[in-house]
């Protein structure tokens, strides 16, 4: 969000050309001495050259047999749901150790294409993985071949505590909740849980779709969290905007020399966000107003202004900045401020969320202003410091909230970490903490790319398809990130694309992280790791008991003290961007050779902790909140 002074020079240049929409001005740069929400890097002396070490990605797509290529429906009118797809999701859907993937996918829109031929129309994708980096197509036999939809982001979590991990997709329209039957089959449960939405994008003609004016819901990230801590997973959803053809179509976004743009937020009213309560035997509960998450604002001062919604979600985190046990979440915001959900006690009881980001230091990064949010994702990323990562826009840096260590509160510490500057270019979607190397240090990643495929017509320095970010953990506290370059990660990893949602996994069994990307209307690349042989690895599957804490133990802390030194992970649901990384946590060792002791605090309210001793390397742990019955 420009200044004042900058909002009211593009109102005036728009005015003047004729045509020239208010929206616009997300894509230009401003006059020499105007305020903007970009600051200058703060001085300090210069910074000595880092070593960043070799650890290349090597592009397995065609070999792997993934052949997923996103849909995006996108026609002239440019809808902006169309720039804004897709995610993926690893889920071991059939319980074999291996991680398999799915692919939401959008379509055309209703009335624009050939209605004839819907056995050609995209479906979302899942493929099953066979062992050594290689995939099958298990779409029709999983029963994802009639599935149609304008599918956006994806989250995985057992709701059902059967031991199958479940697919919820949101979508433009009404989102999707699938049911794992018996490791081999989805059904659509949908109608059953009650988590659809009231309302599903029009069956009409191309004319009666083009001039729709009732809004649609524009679902994006989305993840599964036991906020109540009853031991079943409950579903918050993020919702864009305010949207639906007509609202879209009716706003003026044009640049000379490019025609129509994409829309901006800033020209659209916010959407509230959704929560819903899982009352076990298949159903949820609507709570979102109950519960806290809907955030409303007076347009004005008078007592009849009208409310309007904030929010204008596009990532959401799990996480638990004050180690109450209890999960709070963190919404990337893309315009406006973000907001830090805070889990309270509640009536009689139960639990809410407070939205407590602006007193807390959550809602913005240190200048005050809102950015355009877009992925986040949460971790203890130096020992005893954790803190979320914030994808932003083009030409405005990611953002690191760093919780406070001597109270609940946030403060933005970007600049002294390294990545102020390097992470300001590029326009950034899928991020996420991972280590990349397993030398027990968590490195940053970024997926990025525009949103206009025209950008280059009107800033010379921007691309429509860009290349990813990596940023190794250095360990040092005067500069713990830094850039990889292309000489260390290698000619794949740096290969541009229009980059949306992100995902990583051991794919291939080897004890790295190997790295899934999502282009927009463009194919997905498998990018293999090869990590550092030297460095040591194990992998923690948890498994929840199903009554006190989930099958899947989203929402668990893991302190793990190995090689001398303590640090924490956490099991995540949805992360990122649209997107939900592998459960099974691969943890880096460095050259350390076990795991000396680890301690697992299980989510839910009587869940409990349990620890473990002597963890060699090398190999999958299985770890179960109680031991089975004899």
């Amino acid at each position: 969000m420009r200044s004042p002074r900058v909002l009211a020079l593009v109102a005036v240049a728009a005015l003047v050309a004729g045509g020239i929409g208010y929206g616009v001005y997300r894509y230009l740069t401003p006059p020499a001495g105007l305020a903007t929400n970009i600051e200058p890097p703060a001085a300090r002396p210069p910074k000595p050259a880092v070593a960043v070490p070799e650890n290349r990605f090597v592009d397995v797509t065609e070999a792997s047999g993934v052949r997923f290529t996103h849909v995006n429906g996108a026609t002239p009118m440019k809808l902006l749901p169309e720039t804004m797809g897709g995610g993926v999701a690893v889920i071991d859907y059939d319980g074999d150790g291996k991680p398999d993937l799915f692919f939401p996918n959008g379509r055309a829109w209703h009335g624009h294409g050939n209605p004839a031929a819907l056995v050609s129309m995209p479906t979302p994708k899942l493929y099953r993985n066979v062992g050594g980096l290689k995939f099958e197509d298990a779409t029709e036999s999983a029963g994802f071949g009639r599935e149609r939809m304008y599918g956006m982001g994806v989250a995985v979590g057992d709701y059902d505590n059967d031991g199958r991990p479940d697919l919820f997709v949101s979508c433009v329209g009404k989102h999707q909740l699938y049911r794992n039957m018996d490791g081999k089959r989805f059904e659509n449960a949908t109608a059953i849980a009650g988590v659809g939405g009231a309302t599903d994008l029009p069956e009409v003609g191309k004319d009666d779709f083009d001039a729709w004016k009732a809004p649609i819901p524009f679902g994006s990230s989305a993840t599964f969290v036991d906020y109540d801590g009853d031991g079943k997973l409950d579903l918050f959803v993020c919702h864009y905007v305010t949207w639906s053809p007509a609202i879209d179509r009716g706003i003026n976004s044009t640049l000379t020399g490019a025609g129509r743009t994409y829309q901006q937020p800033q020209q659209m009213d916010g959407a509230q966000c959704s929560l819903y309560r899982n009352l076990g035997s298949g159903k949820f509960a609507d709570v979102s107003a109950a519960a806290g998450v809907q955030v409303s604002e007076r347009e004005g001062t008078a007592a009849d202004s009208r409310q309007r919604a904030v929010g204008k979600a596009l990532g959401v985190i799990l996480c638990d900045p004050d180690g109450d046990g209890w999960p709070d979440l963190i919404v990337a915001n893309d315009t406006v401020r973000n907001f830090f959900f805070h889990n309270r006690p509640g009536p009689n009881g139960g639990r809410v969320y407070v939205e407590d980001g602006h007193r807390l230091g959550a809602a913005y990064a240190e200048n005050g202003a809102a950015r355009g949010g877009m992925g986040i994702d949460w971790a203890e990323f130096a020992p005893g410091r954790l803190g979320c990562v914030i994808a932003n826009f083009a030409n405005e840096p990611v953002t690191l909230l760093e919780r406070n260590r001597d109270r609940l509160g946030f403060s933005d510490t970007t600049t002294t970490l390294g990545l102020l500057g390097p992470s300001r270019p590029p326009l950034k979607f899928g991020c996420f903490f991972l280590d990349y190397d397993n030398d027990a240090r968590l490195d940053l990643f970024v997926c990025n790319g525009h949103i206009e495929p025209d950008i280059s017509k009107i800033q010379a320095k921007q691309q429509y398809a860009q290349p990813p970010l990596l940023f190794w953990n250095t360990g040092d506290p005067a500069c713990y990130f830094e850039p990889v370059p292309e000489s260390s990660a290698g000619p794949d990893f740096m290969h541009p694309m229009v980059g949306r949602g992100a995902a990583f996994a051991d794919l291939d069994g080897d004890g790295d992280l190997d790295l899934v990307l999502v282009a927009n209307g463009g194919p997905a690349r498998v990018l293999r790791n090869d990590a550092p042989a030297a460095n040591r690895w194990v992998r923690l599957d948890l498994r929840g008991d199903g009554a006190t804490a989930n099958r899947m133990g989203i929402g668990a802390e893991l302190t793990i003290e190995a090689g001398g030194k303590t640090f924490v992970r956490h099991v995540a649901g949805g992360r990122g961007y649209l997107s939900q990384s592998e459960g099974v946590l691969t943890v880096g060792l460095g050259t350390a050779d076990k795991i000396d002791k680890l301690t697992v605090r299980w989510p839910g309210k009587d869940a409990g902790s349990r620890s473990w001793t002597n963890l060699p390397a090398g190999r999958t742990h299985i770890l179960m909140q109680t031991d089975p019955k004899p």
